[in-house]
């Protein structure tokens, strides 16, 4: 397995993921394009010392924007990760 440091780049704090994360024990990571699930999986639960219970991945493209010229360009695409920590599990973000 990969180190945690070659799969996870950081955790994505959005108001979406903030509800997620405290309504349903998921939480939402930004991570390297060739991550799987079971390289998530182990990472989230060596880093964090949590049980995982189920992990979904979401490839998001980058949107079409525009810079302060006027000329189109385009965000970068990143790979995401949603995961579900076992009950009574969870992740101290402070």
């Amino acid at each position: 397995m990969k180190p945690a440091y070659e799969v996870l780049k950081t955790i994505r704090l959005t108001e979406k993921s903030n509800k997620q994360s405290s309504e349903f024990g998921q939480y939402t990571f930004e991570v390297f394009p060739e991550a799987t699930k079971q390289h998530v999986r182990s990472a989230v639960e060596a880093t964090f010392k949590v049980g995982v219970k189920r992990v979904n991945i979401i490839n998001v493209k980058g949107k079409p924007k525009r810079d302060r010229r006027g000329r189109p360009t385009t965000r970068s695409d990143y790979k995401k990760a949603i995961v579900t920590l076992k009950k009574g599990d969870k992740i101290e973000l402070a």
